[in-house]
């Protein structure tokens, strides 16, 4: 009973911790916010925080802000997206990076953990997680949440907010430049890589066009040393609305590892994209 005690005192303690926060993360940036306005919203993995210079959308007079979450699938982008509808933020475009996240319909766990402090406040991240593994563990064993995802949100992450340590994923509108690598892997395979008819590009989808946001979905560059670049073609194939720009970028010189553009390719790249939506 003691133990049992102090594992519910705990989760309050952290929970509370959470929900003061707004300038750790993405997801705490969010969910900790009052209804904001936007003429474009960037989502993504880390092919769009890499890849959208926000600044120069701002630079043509639009309200722009990169919630790209590198190392994250169309799952927590379609959450994010909710938790935004939820908060009533005005949206007029969403630019969406949708090629290969398209492959999976998994959770990115150390992504989507940080959704988890919030999931007794929020009907929404308890609905998108209900049907995951584990999520009766999460949301009814108090605190168990916080010490299987100790890493993403244990003590180090909750000292951090505590005592309001900004990290530099808000910076530059969201965007994160990359610089170039001189060690770089440049070279790719997505031979056995497959797009699916994906639950979270379709919940994406339904949710622009219930709260008329006019949605542009990209596919963006890859280096050219690619082995299966005929998956681009596959997902065209699927969801024709989707628009290709895996060759719009060409050249070494422009990418910091094979799927990743540096800044000065990710600015040539966000240049074409302005041109081709937002003259």
């Amino acid at each position: 009973m003691l133990l049992l005690l102090l594992l519910v005192v705990l989760d309050f303690l952290y929970t509370t911790v959470y929900l003061q926060s707004s300038n750790r993360g993405k997801i705490d940036y969010v969910y900790n916010s009052k209804a904001r306005n936007y003429d474009v919203v960037i989502l993504g993995s880390s092919r769009a925080n890499n890849h959208f210079v926000a600044p120069l959308f701002e630079q043509k007079g639009l309200k722009t802000f990169n919630y790209g979450m590198s190392g994250g699938h169309l799952f927590e982008a379609s959450l994010l997206l909710k938790l935004m509808t939820e908060r009533h933020y005005k949206i007029k475009n969403v630019v969406l990076e949708a090629d290969l996240n398209l492959a999976n319909e998994q959770e990115s766990e150390s992504v989507a953990s940080k959704f988890l402090p919030y999931i007794h406040r929020s009907k929404v991240i308890e609905a998108h997680f209900a049907q995951q593994p584990h999520f009766w563990a999460n949301y009814y064993i108090p605190f168990y949440r916080y010490i299987v995802f100790g890493p993403q949100i244990g003590f180090r992450e909750m000292y951090n907010m505590v005592m309001q340590k900004p990290t530099k994923l808000l910076d530059h509108l969201g965007y994160y430049p990359l610089g170039k690598n001189p060690n770089a892997n440049m070279k790719n395979d997505l031979t056995n890589l497959k797009p699916l008819h994906n639950r979270y590009y379709e919940e994406i989808k339904h949710l622009c066009k219930t709260n008329h946001i006019n949605l542009i979905a990209v596919m963006t560059p890859m280096c050219s040393n690619t082995k299966g670049l005929n998956y681009f073609e596959k997902v065209k194939a699927i969801y024709p609305e989707i628009h290709n720009y895996e060759n719009a970028v060409e050249g070494d010189q422009y990418f910091s590892s094979c799927g990743h553009m540096n800044d000065v390719g990710a600015r040539k790249f966000t240049t074409i994209i302005l041109n081709d939506f937002f003259k």
